[in-house]
């Protein structure tokens, strides 16, 4: 190795020492409650599958009749040649199901952030954000070369204050919060929020990746949630977690959106979503526009698995969706009690630093509607164990 790569090597070293290396495990299998990772069948409670679409019959039909029918990839960006009848369906229903006056839909939700930001404020702007927002919205702030203030997490009142301070020296001023918050499972106050934007004249934006297919009716979003329609203007999506598929979408206003086409740079130079992934999340919006029945499971199965957590003494931190934490602080712990679950048949992941703060390390648990009663019991066994074993409880 050069010497010129030599301090990649040691930080990797000091990652390791740490107990901050992420060793990436490999799935031997579709997506579902189950899984076969690394040559062994175990329980998964890490995938962001809340409704179980990965592995959807509906949704794997769709993609292979869309296969038949056009093909798999768009081979051009969609201001050239790579818009289809399938691109402008998806953002026609994804605005019906969300209630907003036009959609437009991004190759990832983290482009969807990048794409957004830049395009509505720069560098004579400033953007208030929350502190634990998403590192794509932090790194959509950054290109977007505006000036960044950040308040306290999910607290209005510091928004508030912050803008007060700062909002009359910028033209443009915008404010963004993470609806549903990816680590810790808590819930932004938007309607509070949105008092407060509107009050000093602000945009607003939230990051609706955890809400949408968990909140608000038959999983509508957190504005639907707060029950803010056309009060947000921008309401960022993925369409790789609930909706099982991948890609991004930016909801809200229509003459935003139509700026986005002229000016989101995801849009522009980057080619569109493929032809399989638009009609598997237009086949998931098909089935969570006639039925709640898959929503209702998730929160069925949410609300059984935490309060038998809480029983055996597991601090679940704030969440109150069904993204489940449990802190254990010591990165070096949480990796620990990760290999023990994994031991013992269940794949939870630890997550640390840098992806939370330094002594905040945990497990996530993952809640989904794939998931049964029999499987919930078997990973409360697990968690039981291990954590008596570790001292943990």
């Amino acid at each position: 190795m050069t010497t010129t790569l030599n301090w990649i090597e040691n930080e990797l070293n000091s990652l390791k020492d740490a107990g901050l290396y992420n060793r990436i495990r490999t799935i031997n299998s579709p997506q579902g409650a189950w899984l076969v990772v690394d040559g062994k069948r175990v329980l998964n409670f890490c995938s962001n599958n809340y409704l179980g679409f990965a592995n959807h019959p509906k949704l794997v039909q769709a993609a292979k009749e869309a296969i038949d029918q056009y093909g798999i990839g768009p081979a051009a960006v969609r201001t050239i040649a790579g818009t289809t009848s399938l691109h402008t369906e998806l953002e026609k229903k994804m605005a019906e199901f969300k209630g907003v006056e036009a959609a437009i839909t991004f190759q990832s939700g983290f482009n969807a952030n990048i794409a957004t930001i830049p395009a509505l404020v720069s560098k004579e702007d400033v953007i208030f954000s929350d502190e634990l927002n998403h590192a794509s919205i932090i790194d959509g702030c950054r290109l977007s070369g505006a000036t960044i203030i950040r308040y306290a997490h999910c607290d209005p009142q510091d928004l508030e204050k912050a803008l007060i301070e700062h909002r009359g020296r910028y033209p443009k001023a915008m404010v963004i919060s993470d609806g549903v918050f990816s680590m810790d499972g808590d819930i932004a106050p938007l309607d509070k929020i949105y008092e407060v934007s509107r009050k000093y004249q602000t945009i607003l934006m939230v990051d609706d990746a955890h809400g949408e297919g968990v909140l608000g009716r038959g999983g509508r979003g957190i504005v639907d949630h707060y029950h803010l329609h056309g009060k947000v203007d921008v309401e960022i999506g993925t369409l790789s977690k609930a909706f099982g598929v991948v890609g991004g979408v930016v909801a809200g206003n229509a003459l935003i959106v139509e700026w986005l086409r002229q000016r989101g740079r995801p849009f522009l130079f980057s080619s569109a979503m493929t032809i399989p992934d638009v009609a598997a999340c237009l086949a998931g919006l098909e089935i969570l526009q006639s039925s709640t029945e898959l929503v209702e499971k998730l929160w069925e199965n949410t609300r059984f698995f935490k309060e038998e957590m809480k029983k055996a003494g597991f601090d679940l931190g704030s969440s109150v969706t069904p993204i489940t934490p449990i802190m254990l602080g010591e990165a070096q712990l949480a990796q620990e009690f990760s290999k023990e679950l994994f031991e013992n048949q269940v794949f939870a992941m630890a997550i640390g630093f840098p992806t939370v703060p330094r002594r905040k390390a945990r497990i996530r648990v993952m809640i989904s509607a794939a998931h049964q009663k029999s499987d919930l019991e078997r990973g409360l066994e697990a968690f039981v164990k291990v954590g008596k074993k570790l001292a943990v409880i």
